[in-house]
């Protein structure tokens, strides 16, 4: 028996009967909704729901896209992605804010056991700043490649949620290196440094994150060498120029703590020791022990620059604070802030 949030005309964006897209909720609610719809393509997959019986159709219908194709895992060939087509595109290519033509959007872990091992496996490789090795990155990684050439990267959205977000993130990373920015959305993408967030007294939590970016900044100056500092400057600039629409709950631990990473880079700046704080930022503690033994790993979590937006809406459990669903709420009450690393 399917859920409710699995079925689109009891728990989708009914109320966005006509799509604006120069609106940033529209365009967030899309983006959300086309991540819910591989979800939804897994979930059939799992049970052998097919024809009439499939919920996932209900996720794009709605908004005139079709399904282009589904991304496969090689080990057990679960769908961890989808390319959505836009069914009607606009005849005019010069509109400041136009749909996408295509979609790529990435699913998060699913806690059913068919799926559940590769889930947890490529989870333990984004915490191990080796996603980027993992079958799953590089299929997505080359399908990105091959949707770009066909229709430039100005059409071409990235969207995920969880892991998902996390693959997206990497993929946008690799693309801002090139020089071929993607318009991407992020929904709780995982951070994977300690979450000093969780701490509730203020000053102490703020004098927690001094001393890590004083101890970051302070290893990296003692095992780093000049050319590694250079061109992790270097790759961090180049990717500061991509600015990904970031999208958090404060309450979800899982991602919670980029709100604090990107305020503590700006307080560090109002404190005069803005270097430290842009040495600690494009680094984790994680990275320089691999860098102390031999082994240079940019740690995959960290954004130069974000449009970061939060949902205020706390959520009665962090199911519900770290779900795809609160993306599309009516009630949805956000704050967004932009921050560039310069």
């Amino acid at each position: 028996m399917a859920s409710e949030k699995q079925i689109f005309r009891l728990s989708g964006a009914l109320h966005l009967t006509a799509i604006d897209w120069k609106n940033s909720y529209h365009r967030t609610s899309v983006a959300a909704s086309l991540v819910q719809a591989t979800y939804i393509l897994e979930r059939d997959r799992q049970e052998q729901r097919q024809g009439p019986q499939a919920l996932a159709p209900g996720w794009w219908d709605f908004f005139h896209f079709q399904l282009y194709r589904v991304l496969v895992d090689d080990t057990d060939f679960s769908i961890t992605g989808a390319i959505y087509e836009l069914k009607y595109p606009p005849y005019d290519s010069c509109l400041e804010q136009k749909p996408p033509r295509y979609v790529i959007a990435f699913r998060g872990t699913i806690l059913k056991e068919i799926s559940l091992l590769s889930d947890l496996k490529s989870d333990l490789q984004f915490i191990g700043n080796i996603l980027h090795k993992s079958p799953r990155f590089q299929i997505a990684m080359q399908a990105i490649q091959e949707i770009i050439s066909l229709a430039g990267a100005a059409n071409i959205w990235l969207a995920g949620h969880s892991l998902g977000a996390a693959i997206a993130l990497l993929a946008g990373k690799n693309m801002a290196k090139v020089g071929c920015p993607v318009e991407t959305y992020l929904f709780n993408p995982p951070f994977t440094s300690a979450a000093v967030d969780i701490i509730k007294n203020e000053k102490v939590k703020h004098g927690v994150r001094i001393a890590s970016s004083l101890i970051t900044a302070g290893i990296t100056a003692a095992i780093s060498s000049t050319n590694q500092k250079l061109q992790r400057e270097y790759s961090f600039q180049v990717v500061s120029t991509w600015i990904p629409y970031l999208f958090l709950n404060p309450s979800d631990p899982i991602c919670s703590e980029y709100i604090g990473y990107f305020e503590h880079r700006e307080k560090m700046g109002e404190l005069g020791v803005g270097e430290i704080g842009r040495v600690a930022t494009q680094h984790s503690i994680g990275s320089l022990f691999s860098t102390a033994l031999g082994k240079d790993i940019e740690p995959t979590h960290l954004l130069p620059s974000a449009y970061l937006t939060m949902n205020m809406n706390c959520g009665q459990d962090f199911k519900e604070c770290h779900g795809i669903h609160q993306w599309w709420k009516q009630d949805f009450q956000w704050q967004s802030k932009l921050h560039q690393f310069s």
